[in-house]
């Protein structure tokens, strides 16, 4: 696919932009939603044959899932890299590194300075980070590009942040903070979400590039360190269906819709909402919120 880019002021999105849901194929519904439940600690929103859709409460469900029989994992395509559970505190982020010490599940953790996480996967390999960031107060930006690390977590002492007693699952004010791909060409997929869609790039270095929206440190990763060059995820295997984008506008809305009208990249354009699909067939769903 070859794309236009456009004038920074044209592509910018609008500073109140975040992530909504994430769409996973998975091989077994039941299994999967155990685990979400007990391990994540959502709880159940929605089902329907073959789909189900987990959450905090009432709130907008985080994740939905798509069964997808005989599904599996395929780690060197273009896909997935993580989507990231995004919790309110550290505190919160404390609770579930317990929850996941009392579930015995095995986990990579991170300090990136701007935030910290936790790292594991889904029964179908999907990858997860569960995360808290620190307060933007104590971000450092240089010549308009975010500060990260990849330092060692603190754990012992996110362990004493949480709350006496068991965990209780997943807080009110949870949210997909991030989706991280992995993309056979780093400089394709910036094209398609920084030169059509507008994220802002924050970060960019040898074979990856975080971009953003109103001065977060990335809603979106690129990397190809594990997947240059690949073909993209078979649509039977498991991974990323879908994500959403949420934009506070209409008029938002449609300046992105003409940036992929005039770059040639097919879409569907309805009220309120802007469907297309990534150049590894990932759907993209940009809503109004």
């Amino acid at each position: 696919m070859v794309v236009k880019l456009f004038k920074a002021e044209a592509r910018t999105l609008h500073q109140a932009t975040m992530l909504g849901p994430v769409t996973l194929r998975v091989a077994d519904l039941e299994r999967s939603a155990r685990f979400y439940k007990k391990v994540i600690g959502l709880s159940l929103t929605r089902q329907v044959e073959g789909n189900l859709a987990l959450g905090v409460g009432s709130e907008t469900p985080l994740i939905h899932l798509k069964e997808t029989p005989g599904a599996r994992h395929v780690p060197r395509s273009s896909g997935l890299y993580h989507f990231a559970v995004l919790l309110p505190t550290r505190a919160d982020l404390g609770g579930a590194l317990k929850r996941l010490i009392d579930a015995d599940i095995r986990i990579g953790q991170s300090d990136h300075l701007v935030s910290e996480a936790l790292y594991l996967s889904d029964p179908d390999g999907n990858g997860i980070e569960i995360y808290r960031d620190r307060p933007r107060a104590e971000w450092t930006w240089r010549n308009g590009m975010i500060e990260m690390a990849v330092d060692p977590l603190d754990l012992d002492g996110v362990l004493k942040e949480a709350a006496p007693g068991g965990y209780g699952g997943a807080p009110v004010g949870t949210t997909i903070g991030h989706v991280h791909l992995q993309v056979s060409d780093v400089q394709k997929a910036v094209q398609f979400y920084h030169g059509i869609i507008g994220f802002d790039i924050t970060a960019s270095f040898q074979g990856a590039a975080f971009l953003s929206a109103g001065g977060y440190h990335h809603h979106l990763g690129l990397n190809s360190w594990n997947s240059r060059g690949a073909a993209p995820a078979p649509p039977d295997s498991a991974g990323l269906e879908s994500f959403i984008i949420r934009v506070p506008s209409n008029d938002e809305l449609e300046r992105i819709a003409e940036r992929f009208r005039e770059a040639g990249v097919p879409c569907v354009s309805e009220s309120g909402r802007l469907a297309v699909r990534d150049p590894w067939n990932i759907g993209v769903e940009i809503l109004t919120t």
